[in-house]
C-alpha cells in the first residue's frame, strides 16, 4: 500500500495544502512516522511536481483498516456512487444476490468529490461474485480483495506494516 492508496476523502479545498509533502509511490511504512512528525498531521502527496492530494490521521486508520481483514472469511469491496445513485438497500441486495451476506459498509466523499466511495466487508473469502454483481447493478467497483486475493508479497507488505504500527 502507497501514500496515493490511503490520500483522504475528504474535500481538499476546505484546508490549505500542507507545506511537508510525500512522493506518491511512498510505502505506508514510510509515510506514518513523517505523518507524526508533520504539522497538523497532515501531508501533501504529489506526483512528480502536481499535489494529487492529503494523508490525513483518519485517513491513514482507514489505509490500515483496509489491510487488515478482521476475519479470514471476509472481503473488501469499494466501490464509487453517484450521490443520486446511492442506496444502502441497492448495495445490500447486490450483494445478497450473490448469495454473500454484508457485514458493514461505511461511505465518503471520493478522492474526486463528483461521487461517494462505499467499502463494503462482506462474508466471503472470494470477492469476485460480489463484485461482479455489483457492477451489474450498476456500481463503479474500484477494487476488491479477499483471502483468495492475498500473495507472499502482499502478506509481507501488511506484515511490515503491522511490526512499524506496533513500534510507535
Amino acid at each position: 500500500m502507497k501514500a496515493r492508496d490511503i490520500i483522504s476523502t475528504q474535500n481538499p479545498t476546505v484546508e490549505p495544502v500542507p507545506a511537508v509533502s510525500i512522493p506518491a509511490e511512498m510505502a505506508i511504512t514510510d509515510v506514518l512516522p513523517r505523518l507524526l512528525d508533520a504539522p497538523g498531521r497532515r501531508l501533501a502527496v504529489a506526483d512528480r511536481a502536481l499535489t494529487i492530494g492529503v494523508v490525513t490521521e483518519s485517513s491513514l486508520l482507514e489505509g490500515l483498516n483496509r489491510l487488515f481483514s478482521a476475519r479470514d472469511d471476509s472481503s473488501i469491496v469499494v466501490i464509487d456512487v453517484a450521490p443520486d445513485d446511492f442506496s444502502a438497500s441497492r448495495m445490500a441486495r447486490a450483494v445478497e444476490d450473490a448469495n454473500v451476506h454484508l457485514v458493514d459498509f461505511w461511505s465518503a466523499p471520493s478522492p474526486s468529490a463528483e461521487s461517494i466511495r462505499v467499502t463494503l466487508r462482506v462474508r466471503s473469502s472470494d470477492p469476485s461474485e460480489v463484485a461482479s454483481n455489483l457492477e451489474r447493478y450498476g456500481f463503479q467497483v474500484i477494487d476488491a480483495f479477499g483471502a483468495t486475493c492475498r500473495n507472499l508479497e502482499t502478506a509481507v507488505e501488511r506484515l511490515l506494516s503491522l511490526k512499524t504500527l506496533l513500534n510507535v
